[in-house]
């Protein structure tokens, strides 16, 4: 299932920029909003005017191959040396299609629009107008500080009481699992195994599967996890790590935690996450 996207609007010279992210931490911002300030009628030619411009490819060669793995470098090349002649064209959607580019997107539909991640649109901006990339800075600074203020003390005391249980928990394994005289290759992978006994009693599937199926997310499954999960994933870690010193194998293990797992979701669920809020606060 797709993530949902979360948006936003900045302000910048009485002009509206949206911006979506889908992981909370790559936010892409509307390269067609930013292009309204030179042109409000042919902002995609003005977008594509800033694509045909050789330093602009340079430009985005770089932050392809700093991000992305699965860049096309041999497609590259080859726009690479057309950039720049009067006869070059580049639009948003041949550079994603020929390279697989992932610093920007294509949005079809009724409201159609080029976004870009925000290094790059920051670049953009530049080029047309370094107040103008001036006053998108100081509304995007200011949104940053809206969201730091919204952050959910409850959510962030969780996250980092999952992290301290894990280092329990993996101090457990070392201890009670992993035998001496082992490599480290061979050591990381009896980690990622017991970790994902509890990925697959929570989330029902490995840290490999999330990651096959959300290949863009620099994250990871814990970090989409919502706040139920976390408040169970703690409890989990120490029952894991209390199972682990008691020798239980790691079959009987998955199932009994998958037992906790789906016992205390469903009493969160019951009991209300705002239930729980209230009683922090008393």
């Amino acid at each position: 299932m797709a993530k949902k996207q979360v948006k936003e609007i900045i302000h910048a010279k009485g002009l509206e920029i949206a911006i979506y992210t889908d992981d909370f931490k790559d936010e892409f911002i509307s390269l067609t909003d930013i292009a309204k300030y030179s042109n409000s009628e042919y902002a995609s030619d003005v977008i594509n005017n800033w694509m045909r411009n050789r330093n602009t490819v340079e430009y985005l060669g770089i932050w392809e191959k700093l991000y992305n793995v699965d860049f096309n470098s041999l497609e590259f090349e080859g726009i690479e040396k057309e950039a720049g002649k009067n006869s070059f064209v580049l639009s948003p959607k041949k550079w994603i299609e020929t390279t697989n580019a992932i610093g920007m997107t294509t949005k079809a539909g009724r409201y159609a629009a080029t976004f870009a991640h925000k290094d790059i649109a920051l670049k953009f901006a530049s080029w047309l107008s370094p107040e103008f990339e001036l006053y998108i800075i100081k509304d995007y600074q200011r949104l940053k500080s809206d969201e730091s203020s919204r952050l959910s003390l409850n959510w962030n005391l969780n996250r980092e009481l999952s992290k301290l249980n894990y280092r329990i928990h993996t101090d457990a394994i070392k201890e009670h699992i992993i035998p001496q005289v082992l490599s480290a290759q061979q050591i990381g992978i009896t980690y990622a195994s017991e970790a994902d006994v509890l990925n697959v009693a929570l989330f029902g599937k490995t840290a490999r599967q999330w990651r096959d199926e959300n290949p863009k997310s620099k994250g990871n499954m814990r970090d989409d996890a919502t706040l139920n999960q976390l408040l169970v994933l703690a409890n989990m870690e120490n029952y894991n790590a209390i199972l682990i010193e008691q020798g239980i194998s790691q079959p009987e293990r998955l199932q009994l935690i998958n037992s906790l797992a789906i016992k205390q979701l469903q009493t969160i669920e019951n009991v209300g996450v705002d239930s729980i809020k209230r009683l922090e606060r008393k």
